[in-house]
């Protein structure tokens, strides 16, 4: 995975040697000139000759050096990209340490390989790698006290040029300054063993392939590298078609970047004389005729300076996609297929050259860039507005679009004087884009539901949706030490005061009734929720808070909480959700809508969960495929758990709160929205069977507020702030139906659909407790209905409604009633008896007031006439005190 790369400006220096050493060198030179064969053979004469080592003892030092230079990757830019609707790759950004488009041999301008030879190595076609002649006057010279030019070939620079890209291949910086310096040594020891490489360089490859690595690797100034990159930079054009005044240029720079440059005014004097040096050379040698030379050297320079930008800067100003651009980068630096620390693999990426084709859809994002500008503004006087949208397919994970209001830069002094850009990735979690994930409100709900289906219930079961106090202790809890939350209790209430009493569960979703949510979690384990919130991928944004030293100085906490996560989580790790009960209707944690969206598409796909990825292919330089990290899909709940979700996220969208998130064309979808406390927070979140989005509008941060305190703010009285979720996500989702369609979700399971009865027992007699617990664990949801006349004993269970022995729905509400004690049963056999002794009966079951009417007038004889009819009729229960009415069969 190590490329190699070369930042720095080569400066060639040597220090003088004296005059006794200037002398003891030549007459060592002549003192070797009896074995001249020998070392000329092993093209080394002059240099051992200069050392004054014996001919044997040299040879062999010779011999011994390393003779292996394997030049290998040059360091590239490495380069994002995203496919058009068109077909075409698009480049989106591009990064780089040096900045080098490797080249072949025939995408160089001839005029450039011609100046090179001329000037740097007339003889390079004719040596081995050394060139004796020019390697014995350079260094006769150098032992004059002149400076040591001249002895290096082009295969010797070519080797140079790679020893220093070897260095720059390091990551640590130590060895990666220590390996530059030895490659930059000008002594007697470091000529040698470029000799040595140059000849295996030039046993290894041909001379054409020599001059192709040599232009290829060569420094242009600053962070330019090869002559395909510094035709761009000074001319914006490829080095195929450079004119021969510019070719000549271009080779001039690389003898001392910093002197001969051409994006620096004051150089180009000083250029313009080398370069007409190296034309005069071209001519001298052949290459050019006069009439070029004269036309070349009677050219003014000039240059079109075209710098290759590097940054997400660029894909933010093209496409919108800087903070998209900016999360592929933190995806690649924390992916450990390119290193093994984060250091080495964003050193790796730097040098890479690397083609990385991402998974954004243009359309879908300039889609939601469109609506969100329209909708959110950067900037608003008195609330650090926010807003996000992310889109991943079902099924992959792939992010087809990221979105926010607040454009990306990183550059600090931009960013200080432009508020409305931010580095921040709203998206995303804090390591992949610095944020720290927004509370998701009522859009937790769903995941509740997906429990309730999963542990037997049904979507049409009725609960009670009434805001209420509960004790906490109702919430079990198999995973905490007591097996139950706690032993407070706490109030809530419902924003949507329209939906009331017992009702079913698709209607507290699909009206997000709070209160219902509550109801269903206690008939389940918080245990079990918070798991099945995992199994879908969801987490914070950022780690939990933990107690600090300061609180538990305070008195806070017990010392033995410091460092411990302050609220109960499933595994008590630093990205687990608060396990507390509130949450399972409200969403408190701080969660990326990333997240949400890839665990939206587990409900829209069979319950499989797929972790975002944003990337489909990466490639190096020759094409090859470059491994990374890709999505990895599990079941995160069961297909026939998703199906229930969706049918009732379905219902939601065509029946409930999220009918803004119905498909333009048809294509189904689930959805469901979310608010949280003070309308800080907005969501939107649905899926289609393809497409998954999730989209926040909120808060990005506190702003002060006017009694100087700091918080964050109600979007109410913003304009459309709370209801700009509303057109975004719509907006998103029409074109990822229009170009990725969507089928109808799976059928529902017939237990997540089905209407269960339960028969009401007889409770008469019972008490009240007892009553309603025997109620409740039947399923049923229980109300007092207060004291009715009853025989049965005072404050014992009189009747119910529904009455004993009728098939109720589960979890219907049942009225219980109380006895106040003073009814009795009105006694059967009355009717045939005589009045008499009819209200004898009566009299001493306790009903004292008995009155006497005739069937069809006449006047009464209750001591023979018959009972005909008695109101209130036997078998019923009346107070003792009310009026008992006997009809006679009375005598005309």
């Amino acid at each position: 995975m190590t490329r190699q790369t070369f930042k720095s400006s080569r400066v060639r220096s040597v220090k003088p040697r004296s005059a006794g050493g200037a002398l003891g060198g030549i007459l060592g030179a002549i003192a070797m000139s009896a074995i001249a064969g020998v070392l000329v053979t092993a093209a080394v004469t002059p240099v051992v000759a200069f050392s004054g080592t014996a001919a044997n003892t040299a040879v062999d030092i010779f011999n011994k050096l390393p003779d292996h230079l394997d030049p290998g990757q040059l360091a590239e830019p490495s380069t994002l990209y995203a496919t058009g609707s068109d077909g075409v790759n698009y480049e989106l950004a591009t990064f780089y340490d040096q900045d080098r488009e490797t080249v072949a041999w025939d995408s160089i301008s001839q005029f450039v390989k011609d100046a090179a030879v001329a000037e740097e190595d007339p003889r390079f076609y004719t040596h081995g790698g050394v060139d004796v002649l020019a390697t014995s006057r350079a260094l006769l010279q150098n032992a004059a006290g002149q400076n040591l030019s001249g002895a290096s070939t082009i295969t010797m620079q070519y080797v140079r040029n790679v020893l220093i890209q070897e260095a720059y291949a390091i990551p640590d910086k130590e060895k990666r300054d220590a390996a530059y310096k030895d490659a930059m040594r000008q002594d007697m020891d470091r000529k040698l063993k470029e000799m040595k490489l140059a000849i295996s360089i030039e046993k290894q490859f041909s001379k054409d392939d020599i001059l192709l690595g040599y232009l290829n690797i060569a420094l242009y100034g600053r962070q330019i590298y090869g002559i395909e990159s510094a035709a761009q930079y000074y001319y914006g054009k490829s080095a195929q078609d450079v004119t021969l005044a510019e070719a000549a240029s271009l080779v001039a720079i690389v003898n001392n970047p910093s002197l001969y440059q051409l994006d620096v005014e004051e150089n180009i004097p000083a250029n313009k004389e080398r370069r007409d040096k190296i034309l005069a050379s071209m001519l001298s040698h052949g290459k050019i005729t006069q009439a070029q030379y004269d036309e070349a050297v009677a050219t003014e320079i000039a240059t079109n300076i075209t710098p290759r930008v590097a940054g997400c800067n660029v894909a933010e100003a093209n496409f919108g996609l800087g903070h998209f651009c900016d999360y592929v980068l933190r995806y690649i630096k924390q992916d450990p297929n390119f290193g093994e620390t984060a250091t080495e693999r964003e050193f790796n990426f730097s040098r890479g050259g690397y083609k990385i084709y991402t998974t954004i859809d243009l359309d879908m994002q300039a889609a939601g860039l469109q609506a969100t500008h329209e909708n959110v503004p950067a900037l608003m006087e008195g609330i650090d507005v926010g807003s996000a949208s992310v889109s991943t397919q079902v099924g992959t994970g792939r992010v087809l679009a990221m979105v926010q209001n607040k454009p990306f830069n990183n550059a600090e002094d931009f960013l200080a004087s432009n508020p409305e850009y931010t580095t921040v990735n709203y998206n995303t979690d804090e390591e992949y884009g610095g944020s720290s994930g927004f509370q998701v409100g009522s859009t937790f709900k769903p995941i509740t539901l997906a429990e309730w289906i999963r542990t037997g219930h049904s979507v049409r079961d009725i609960v009670n949706v009434n805001g209420r106090s509960v004790q906490e202790n109702s919430f079990s809890a198999s995973c905490l030490v007591d097996g139950v939350y706690g032993y407070g209790s706490f109030t809530f209430s419902n924003d949507n005061d329209g939906t009331k009493g017992n009702q079913p569960v698709l209607t507290a979703i699909a009206q997000s009734v709070n209160g219902g949510l509550v109801s269903m979690q206690q008939k389940m384990d918080l245990c079990g929720t918070f798991e099945t919130a995992q199994n879908l991928g969801i987490h914070r944004a950022s780690d939990q808070p933990v107690w600090t030293q300061e609180e538990a100085d305070l008195g806070y906490v017990s010392q033995d909480l410091v460092g411990q996560i302050k609220v109960p989580t499933l595994h008590q790790e630093s990205r687990d959700l608060s396990m507390v009960p509130s949450n399972v209707y409200g969403g408190i944690d701080e969660i990326a809508p990333i997240t949400m969206a890839a665990a939206y598409g587990a409900f829209a796909g069979d319950g499989t969960v797929c972790t975002p990825v944003p990337i489909d292919a990466i490639v190096d330089s020759d094409d090859d495929p470059v491994p990374f990290t890709k999505s990895e899909c599990t079941q995160g709940i069961a297909p026939e758990v998703a199906a229930g979700v969706a049918y009732a996220l379905n219902y939601t969208v065509n029946n409930g709160l999220a009918r803004h998130a119905q498909s333009w064309s048809g294509v189904p979808h689930l959805a469901k929205t979310g608010t949280t406390d003070d309308v800080v927070d907005n969501w939107t979140v649905g899926s289609s069977t393809t497409v998954s989005t999730a989209t926040w509008v909120g808060n990005a941060g506190p702003v002060q507020r006017a009694d100087g305190s700091w918080g964050r703010v109600s979007t109410m009285g913003f304009g459309g702030l709370m209801t700009a979720d509303q057109s975004i996500w719509p907006a998103i989702m029409n074109v990822a139906d229009n170009k990725y369609g969507g089928t109808a979700f799976p059928e529902p399971s017939e237990s997540s659909l089905r209407v269960t009865t339960v028969k009401v027992p007889d409770l008469k007699g019972l008490s009240f407790e007892d009553a309603s617990k025997q109620l409740e664990q039947l399923g049923f949801t229980v109300s007092d209905g207060g004291e009715i006349d009853s025989s049965v004993a005072q404050g014992m269970v009189a009747s119910t409604d529904p009455a004993a022995g009728t098939d109720a729905q589960l979890g219907t509400g049942v009225t219980v009633y109380r006895s106040n004690g003073q009814a009795a049963t009105i006694p059967d056999g009355l009717v045939g008896s005589s009045g008499n002794d009819a209200k004898s009966t009566l009299n001493s079951a306790g009903f004292s007031n008995v009155d006497f009417v005739c069937e069809a007038g006449g006047k009464d004889n209750p001591k023979k006439d018959k009972v005909t009819a008695v109101s209130p009729a036997s078998g019923t229960e009346a107070r003792t005190s009310s009026q008992v009415t006997l009809t006679l069969k009375c005598d005309d």
